[in-house]
């Protein structure tokens, strides 16, 4: 379902107005250069490889080829990137599991925020509160209150542990004092064909995985994980409005190997932030629940510290470990 969204929106990138002109042939990119992308192909972290990879490649003259390296939660696509040459032919589609594994995993060969050197945030996704729609509540407050009246009762699905969407349920159970029972599957389809057949209560899954489930009426969204709402389900509350300082969302980006030339992660950066400014694939991104975030390497990089602490603390309290 979000899979064919996602392919739907690479196929407008083809139809975008690209300069009418390539620039004047560079140093960089003189060869082709592969982007990482630690995870299947098909998912929301592969397509946007692509996406990039079209745009940069029209823009730089040269091959911008995605290769899908999964496993490990991630780790073994972000070594591959660690351990290339620091010269810009190599780059990583980075992700929230980047943030998530620092604390997750008591070790690895990297260290993610001093080996991997940041280029551009992409996009962020919000997380979304669903319910299967006989479930009682209608509303975070009722939720709650069901929650807290029947403890250990109220079953929270999420695609594994140490997932996004259990890290979400996880932060939702500290701050609002609610006992649920994690539930975790191997993926998100079952733990979704589940929800819907009402095996399960509550998930807190991507946008771009539930938004058509909530839009045709098989998942009542309670939630928006951002502390706003979100243009695509304006009709949604954000989670904050109940929970005040609740956030829980997806991000996107680029990196390279450590010690890359600072020419190359500008020249990189601008032609990314180029791409998120045009309007054609904002609208796009907008449609399926995505938030634009532009800004410098440093900005990107701010951002995944803060990601990094923020969640490495749910990690350690919740006593999370790997499957």
């Amino acid at each position: 379902m979000h899979r064919r969204q996602f392919l739907s929106v690479g196929a407008g990138v083809a139809a975008l107005p690209f300069a009418p002109h390539i620039a004047r042939a560079q140093a960089y990119p003189s060869r082709p250069v592969r982007i990482i992308v630690p995870f299947a192909p098909g998912g929301t972290n592969d397509i946007l490889g692509r996406l990039i990879g079209q745009w940069l490649s029209e823009r730089l003259g040269q091959s911008f080829v995605v290769e899908n390296r999964p496993g490990a939660g991630t780790n073994i696509g972000t070594e591959a990137v660690v351990r290339a040459p620091a010269d810009g032919y190599t780059l990583l589609l980075i992700g929230t599991p980047s943030a998530i594994n620092a604390t997750l995993y008591e070790k690895l060969n990297f260290n993610f925020l001093q080996d991997i050197a940041p280029v551009a945030g992409l996009v962020r996704v919000p997380n979304v509160m669903v319910v299967n729609p006989s479930f009682p509540a209608k509303t975070v407050p009722e939720f709650i209150a069901y929650a807290k009246a029947n403890p250990n009762k109220v079953n929270h699905a999420s695609p594994g542990a140490g997932s996004s969407s259990h890290l979400a349920g996880e932060l939702f159970k500290a701050m609002t004092g609610t006992q649920l029972v994690h539930v975790p599957y191997r993926g998100n389809a079952p733990a979704l064909t589940d929800l819907m057949a009402g095996q399960v209560h509550v998930g807190f899954d991507t946008m771009p995985a539930l938004i058509e489930l909530v839009r045709g009426g098989r998942l009542r969204a309670l939630a928006v994980t951002t502390l706003t709402r979100s243009q695509a389900l304006p009709d949604v509350p954000s989670m904050s409005d109940v929970v005040p300082g609740y956030e829980s969302s997806g991000f996107f980006g680029v990196g390279v190997p450590r010690n890359t030339p600072v020419e190359i992660v500008d020249r990189l950066n601008e032609e990314i932030n180029g791409a998120l400014a045009d309007a054609k694939l904002k609208a796009q991104i907008t449609e399926f629940g995505g938030m634009i975030l532009a800004g410098s390497p440093a900005d990107f990089r701010k951002l995944i510290a803060d990601e990094t602490e923020k969640w490495g603390k749910v990690i350690r309290t919740s006593n999370i470990r790997p499957e």
